[in-house]
């Protein structure tokens, strides 16, 4: 246990683009879709450790280059973001498949903590990514096969 500095920045910028949510929710409404009560608490329990272990836990050995897919990911994530504001805040947006991720707003930070965890030398991160991995995924996935069908095509790419 300690602090993080670059832990803590890490947490915090994947985040903060969920704000918007906050002052710019969705326009269009999104069709209910039912996530199994076990998968949304996995999921939450992923959010939680994703924003509260990078911080408090110390970094090992730093490994540099990890950085890189790091803020790369982070860079995808926020053009993700993006993307919804251009779109005139559809909601589906948020679930729209880009390039080979179907579901890249769930994928993107999870390869930022991911690589963080690497870059950090932290294991608990990579624990808490996994945790993240395991429901934010398939719960994204839950969503993005009901709001396909509310749009009568296939996400768009």
């Amino acid at each position: 246990m300690g602090f993080s500095l670059l832990g803590l920045i890490m947490a915090l910028a994947v985040l903060a683009p969920n704000l918007l949510l906050v002052w710019f929710p969705p326009l269009s409404p999104m069709p209910e879709a039912r996530v199994p009560r076990p998968l949304g608490w996995l999921e939450r329990a992923g959010q939680a450790l994703c924003l509260v272990v990078p911080p408090i836990t110390e970094p090992g050995e730093l490994v540099g280059w990890w950085a890189v897919p790091a803020l790369a990911a982070l860079a995808g994530y926020y053009a993700l973001w993006a993307r919804y504001l251009a779109t005139g805040r559809a909601g589906e947006t948020l679930y729209r498949r880009w390039w080979v991720l179907p579901v890249p707003m769930a994928v993107l930070p999870v390869v930022v903590f991911l690589s963080t965890a690497a870059w950090l030398g932290n294991l608990w991160i990579a624990a808490a990514a996994l945790v993240l991995a395991a429901g934010h995924i398939p719960a994204s996935l839950i969503i993005a096969r009901r709001v396909q069908p509310a749009r009568g095509r296939t996400v768009p790419r």
